[in-house]
């Protein structure tokens, strides 16, 4: 039989072909080739070329309803033969061939074609229209991915919730072998298994997902020979989703090979074809590309490795004894979230960040535990997404975006201790809020500020605010001092005193555009665009309370 093509499939699961004639609607009848479960549709085509293959992408169904026959029955034989085996070599799934109105019945030697070369044969009904049969195909696609898509979502919510409890690593490594109906190891950077979950592999099994650990490890350690048997796991709270799993042995695997998957969210960053598994861990990183994941196969079992993102050589591995639709996303989302523990807790930052946390639950005050954290002025950010509640990878993703690990979840608000110094920028789908640089002292009152800063961020639906904190007033009790603090406050609107007095009334009348319109016998746009210029001189937020509070003050006393 000829080689066929790998189909260049669609971003969307295949169909089983089980399902489709399982339709009783479109009566479709499999006549000849193998009844093999695993055979999958990528989409249906209608053609009546002679030699569909130019035109063919692989995964197809081809529909056809014999137009291209030649009438000599003395050729029927050769000519079937001939394209079937083309079909088969575009990489095709599966022929169906009409009936009525050009051929009464399926042609004999197109079915004898078909079981010659293992290509599934349906036998379409005249009652059925091949505009039919590829909307079936569309439906049982949209219906596949909505389940896909349910399946992941609960994935993640699971792992994000395994993650948050006291154990989270082997948590998140029980939830994800549950989830993908396998096993689950955590390697670490010398290539010895930390944890694991999941069902008890095989020696072979052991040893291959061992050895593909190192095509994705970014480290020049040698991979050592794997343990007998995972170290055990318990289950805390919910029995059911424990177990116990290995990984080790020894033996050698088939070449492994960088992971592609449909519903990957990222593509591999380069091919390990190259390397045999035997001198993967030898090689250092500067002398081969590593990809970010990677997958091998040992008979029925279906092996992946993923990099993890803490940079420390950190690796997960995955085993299934079969791979569904969003089994790689899983899986990803899984190695996020260890990238995230396992950074956390095997870096230098991340011990002077958990001594730091000891000493403040042990009564240490924020000014002497703050050198640990490096740094003498903070901001207190407050973010709120704009789409769903946040969770625990949208919290860590936000906190590396505005460039610091110090995350808060909390059920509606992400709360983010910043390095001073800085000016993040707005974030996608988040409104932030965030305080004036705070010394470690002032870290509650920064709390207070990033809050309000946030609350007028959503009313005013801007992304960003940012607390405009300047010398209160109160300190200043002489009337001389009011009146100084006042000129020097209001100097850039000196020169000019309409934008003062409209200001004034403004602010008087609690801004309101029409009303302060009226009382300066202005269009309520001259009024706007005074305000508007008021804020840039003073290059002040105006919809800041405290601040139109000083202004206020400032206005009496001028």
């Amino acid at each position: 039989m000829p080689e066929s093509i790998t189909p260049a499939v669609p971003p969307t699961p295949p169909v089983p072909l089980s399902a489709l004639l399982a339709r009783e609607d479109l009566a479709l009848r499999r006549i000849a080739g193998p009844d093999d479960p695993s055979v999958v549709i990528h989409w249906a085509h209608t053609s009546e070329m002679a030699d569909p293959y130019p035109y063919l992408l692989g995964g197809e169904l081809l529909l056809t309803a014999g137009v291209h026959v030649p009438a000599a029955d003395s050729r029927l034989a050769a000519y079937f033969d001939d394209y079937v085996s083309r079909i088969v070599a575009a990489g095709g799934a599966a022929l169906g061939f009409g009936v009525a109105p050009v051929h009464d019945t399926v042609p004999p030697a197109l079915v004898a074609a078909c079981d010659a070369h293992g290509l599934p044969l349906l036998e379409v009904p005249p009652q059925t229209t091949f505009s039919g049969v590829a909307r079936a195909v569309w439906q049982l696609m949209a219906q596949a991915r909505l389940a896909e898509l349910r399946r992941v979502t609960e994935a993640q919510q699971s792992l994000a919730s395994a993650a948050a409890r006291p154990d989270p690593v082997p948590s998140v490594l029980r939830r994800l072998a549950r989830h993908l109906s396998g096993l689950a190891v955590l390697y670490g950077p010398d290539g010895t298994v930390l944890a694991g979950a999941g069902r008890e592999p095989s020696e072979e099994i052991r040893t291959a997902l061992a050895d593909l650990t190192a095509v994705v490890r970014p480290t020049a350690t040698p991979t050592p020979e794997p343990p007998a048997a995972l170290p055990p796991t318990t289950a805390v709270g919910d029995g059911a989703e424990g177990g116990e799993g290995s990984a080790g042995g020894e033996g050698s695997a088939e070449r492994p090979q960088p992971a592609e998957d449909r519903s990957a969210p990222a593509a591999v960053s380069a091919s390990a074809r190259s390397m045999p598994a035997s001198n993967a861990g030898r090689a250092s990183a500067a002398a081969r590309p590593v990809p970010a994941s990677a997958t091998d196969a040992v008979g029925a079992t279906h092996l992946a490795a993923y990099a993890l993102g803490s940079g420390e050589g950190f690796v997960l591995g995955v085993a299934t004894a079969r791979r569904e639709p969003g089994d790689h996303t899983i899986a990803s989302v899984a190695a996020v979230l260890l990238s995230l523990l396992t950074g956390e807790h095997h870096s230098g930052a991340g011990a002077a960040r958990s001594s730091a946390l000891v000493r403040l639950l042990l009564g240490a005050p924020p000014e002497e535990v703050a050198p640990l954290l490096g740094d003498d002025s903070w901001v207190v950010v407050h973010a709120r997404p704009e789409a769903q509640l946040p969770d625990a990878v949208a919290a860590s993703a936000l906190g590396a975006a505005l460039g610091s690990p110090l995350v808060d979840l909390g059920h509606d608000v992400v709360r983010v201790l910043v390095p001073g110094g800085r000016v993040p920028p707005p974030q996608a789908g988040w409104t932030l809020g965030m305080s004036a640089d705070v010394a470690p002292r002032e870290w509650a009152a920064g709390d207070a500020q990033a809050a309000r800063a946030l609350a007028r961020a959503r009313a005013t639906r801007t992304p960003l605010v940012r607390h405009g904190a300047r010398p209160g007033l109160a300190d200043l009790v002489a009337r001389d001092d009011a009146e100084a603090h006042a000129r020097t406050l209001l100097a850039p609107l000196a020169a000019r005193p309409e934008l003062a007095e409209t200001l004034r009334n403004w602010l008087a009348l609690h801004g309101s555009w029409d009303r302060t319109a009226v009382a300066l016998d202005v269009h309520r746009n001259t009024v706007r665009q005074r305000i508007a210029r008021c804020a840039a001189l003073l290059d002040a937020d105006l919809d800041d309370p405290d601040v139109r509070m000083e202004l206020w003050f400032a206005l009496r006393h001028g």
